[in-house]
């Protein structure tokens, strides 16, 4: 379903497309790209919202730094200094998680309008142009997001790009969640499918080691309680695969949910919320964003992140939801 949701301060309006299926009911919205509600059943039978996320568009406007179940890009995650080089050009990009460039820059893809069509009777397909220089990145990127509710309820998301000239690209999405539905996520399980992650400096950029997590508090291998202070990416066993591989799982004893996070992407961005203000709470939700590593421009030692004309970026990643 398909509705009329708002209207921004300079008249651009915002619609909401519903998706519901196997008992899940989903709600995006066109600005930003972001899933508004995730409402799945408990082991009981009771739905609930299970993302974070306000109930109007100004909500969003006055509150964009969580990036509350935004599409992110053109490039997810941090960039040091905010610049990168490529092809023997420096790029100058904004640096506004000083001095670093974030989740693609002051007005990344979460803060745009995107065009929405149906993909199917349980899809919707976004779109956009980013224009040569948007945010200081090079070419002219198009890109396609599409959203699709599978036959078992699991939320699929599929990102596709191109572009006209060489340039970065790292996609995500970035829902919070509480499978509870409400208070602190510090108490749910967690397992992810890595035996190494990439510690971060004081700016929270990886000093290129990819280190061990055995012996550590990074160490998921094993389900156990999240906890908090945690805003790291996770370097996933399988590595890149052409199809979604199950990577991780997030259980809430309380309420017996279950989601599970399937992906083709190399990297699991695991934060913890803490920083996290009103309305809501340090801890509230938790965050399992699939992409590429961190600087992955500026380390090419990392899976590359450049896309260049004549190429599709291709990315998938599965929320399933269950209970147990």
């Amino acid at each position: 379903m398909n509705e009329l949701f708002a209207t921004l301060s300079d008249g651009t309006p915002v619609h909401r497309w519903t998706l519901e299926r196997a008992g899940v009911r989903v709600r995006i919205l066109s600005y930003g790209g972001i899933v508004q509600s995730a409402e799945v059943p408990d082991r009981d039978g009771h739905a609930g919202n299970v993302v974070l996320g306000f109930p109007d568009v100004d909500g969003y406007v006055q509150h964009p730094g969580p990036y509350l179940g935004a599409l992110i890009g053109r490039y997810a995650n941090r960039i040091a200094g905010g610049r990168f080089e490529l092809d023997g050009r420096t790029y100058a990009l904004a640096p506004n998680n000083a001095p670093n460039s974030l989740h693609g820059g002051e007005h990344g893809f979460d803060k745009r309008v995107w065009d929405m069509e149906p993909a199917g009777e349980h899809g919707v397909r976004l779109g956009r142009v980013g224009a040569h220089g948007e945010e200081g990145f090079p070419g002219r990127l198009e890109v396609a997001v599409t959203y699709t509710l599978e036959e078992s309820g699991a939320l699929r998301i599929a990102y596709e790009a191109v572009t006209d000239a060489p340039t970065v690209v790292n996609l995500t999405n970035h829902s919070y969640f509480n499978l509870g539905g409400s208070g602190n996520a510090g108490g749910h399980e967690l397992r992810i499918a890595a035996s190494r992650f990439t510690p971060v400096d004081a700016d929270l950029i990886p000093t290129g080691v990819l280190e061990e997590v055995a012996g550590s508090r990074f160490d998921f291998r094993k389900a156990r309680e999240v906890g908090s202070g945690y805003d790291h990416n996770f370097v996933l066993d399988k590595g890149v695969t052409g199809a979604p591989v199950e990577v991780a799982e997030l259980y809430d004893p309380a309420s017996g949910r279950v989601l599970t996070v399937a992906t083709t992407e190399p990297g699991l961005q695991l934060y913890t919320a803490d920083h996290l203000d009103e309305p809501f709470a340090p801890g509230d939700g938790i965050a399992l964003e699939t992409q590429h590593f961190p600087d992955s421009p500026n380390r090419p030692e990392f899976p590359s992140t450049v896309l260049r004309p004549g190429e599709v970026y291709r990315s998938e990643t599965v929320y399933g939801f269950g209970t147990r």
